[in-house]
């Protein structure tokens, strides 16, 4: 019998830390809140910026979890660290030689901006939503026509100190030219235009992606935030905002206003923290031993981390901290 890991969620980072861990000859067991693994990539269409079918990722990772004979617990929330495992919803206990944290973050709820109407108006969306109307293959407006003017706004819930978000959650760029150029491609003849503070394109192939989103496109960017949402008389809904680049305020009236919301620490971050004896960062989410050789390290020896329980991250970074781990955790228990 191996030594025995507890994965706590299981997202893209913990089912690959767990077979990582197989592969090193340990016993993880994942144990999941939602009743299926995939964690948030389980909502998203095509990921950014290849426009993969978000399946092409998902699927292999579940058949490889199965096909190794990994124990898995869904349905099941990890309520609280204690010496040697952890306790879950009755307080019942489940041990381990070692843990490892990937419980991911939580989006922000997009009603806290109440300015933008979110949950009031109709045809006031997320991100989210539109990935489920993708998903389901029919995007149109709440009264079911095709949108034909259509308005994103960047950093909703990020980069806000109104709502107490300092922290960049760094993917909702590319994810609001992603959906962008999703929307050109299905409404070809449709206006975008994408209200920002700053456009951040910090990964590979994101700033081409950006470039396509205007010269081939045609997508407008607007540097400046939308202050005001309100629903005309027919159900649209206006808009008013400042174009910083030119000093000028400006109204338009969209089909659509979609808010690319941000990331989170994870609801359970204080219980963890506290009944395991780590640290919170100031961001909400956890912090690791140190963001350069330690950031899948924490302040417990036996306790470790990996993918967006620590900070926003794409897909792929969480893919490679679930590897990461791994090692760190074979080291530690001399796998």
């Amino acid at each position: 019998m191996g030594k025995e890991v507890i994965i706590v969620g299981g997202g893209v980072a913990g089912m690959q830390a767990a077979l990582s861990l197989r592969e090193r000859g340990a016993e993880p067991v994942i144990i999941e809140k939602e009743e299926r693994l995939g964690g948030k990539l389980t909502g998203w269409h095509r990921l950014f910026p290849t426009f993969t079918p978000a399946e092409d990722v998902l699927g292999p990772l579940l058949r490889r979890v199965e096909e190794a004979g990994i124990r898995v617990m869904t349905g099941t929330e990890v309520e609280e660290l204690v010496p040697g495992g952890v306790t879950v919803g009755g307080g019942r206990r489940i041990t381990g030689d070692a843990t490892v944290i990937c419980s991911g973050f939580e989006l922000f709820d997009a009603r806290l901006k109440e300015e933008y109407g979110y949950g009031i108006y109709d045809n006031v969306f997320t991100t989210v939503d539109i990935e489920r109307m993708l998903n389901e293959g029919r995007v149109a407006t709440a009264q079911g026509q095709a949108p034909r003017r259509i308005a994103f706004l960047h950093c909703v819930g990020s980069r806000d100190e109104k709502v107490g978000a300092h922290h960049c959650s760094r993917v909702c760029c590319i994810t609001g030219v992603k959906q962008a150029i999703e929307m050109k491609e299905l409404f070809p003849s449709a206006e975008v235009y994408n209200f920002y503070m700053d456009i951040r394109m910090f990964g590979p192939g994101y700033e081409e992606l950006y470039r396509r989103a205007q010269l081939e496109y045609n997508i407008n960017f607007v540097r400046g935030r939308i202050s005001e949402a309100s629903q005309t008389i027919d159900g649209r809904v206006q808009v008013k905002a400042e174009d910083t680049l030119v000093g000028r305020p400006l109204k338009m009236t969209v089909d659509m206003l979609v808010l690319i919301v941000g990331m989170k620490g994870g609801a359970r971050n204080g219980a963890y923290a506290r009944s395991g004896e780590l640290r919170v960062a100031e961001n909400g989410f956890m912090q690791p031993l140190d963001p350069f050789s330690g950031n899948v390290l924490s302040q417990r020896a036996d306790i470790f981390y990996a993918g967006t329980v620590t900070a926003p991250k794409n897909i792929g970074e969480s893919l490679n901290e679930g590897a990461a781990v791994a090692e760190r955790v074979a080291g530690y228990l001399k796998l």
